[in-house]
């Protein structure tokens, strides 16, 4: 059964960082992308970035582009979402997920999630 378990949220003032991880298990992490979403109170859940099995493609949503940077490890089956120059706007819960793809297209693409970990940025 696949787990991913992220690590790395918290409390940040405005245009401070976080790193935030997920460590996978139960299958081979290097075969499948992995992507990162977000979910605001009283909002949908949305794309923030995403990353091919190999590394070889990164994508971005466009209102963190320049800011996040996706990353992964395959040898630690663990995927990173640096975040840099925090904005409030920032704020949410962000979820690891993983396809059974090489490369994310869609959210119909992800089939196994995380439970998510808090990232709040203060003004």
């Amino acid at each position: 059964q696949v787990q991913l378990v992220e690590s790395g949220g918290g409390l940040v003032q405005a245009g401070g960082s976080l790193r935030l991880s997920c460590a996978a298990s139960g299958r081979t992490f290097s075969r499948y992308a992995m992507a990162w979403f977000r979910q605001a109170p009283g909002k949908e859940r949305e794309f923030v970035a995403a990353i091919s099995w190999n590394a070889g493609s990164t994508r971005y949503a466009e209102s963190v582009k320049g800011r996040f940077t996706i990353s992964r490890d395959n040898g630690k089956s663990t995927v990173y979402l640096q975040m840099n120059s925090l904005k409030p706007e920032d704020t949410a819960v962000y979820y690891c997920a993983t396809t059974d793809t090489y490369v994310y297209s869609t959210m119909r693409d992800i089939h196994y999630w995380g439970q998510g970990t808090q990232v709040t940025v203060s003004s």
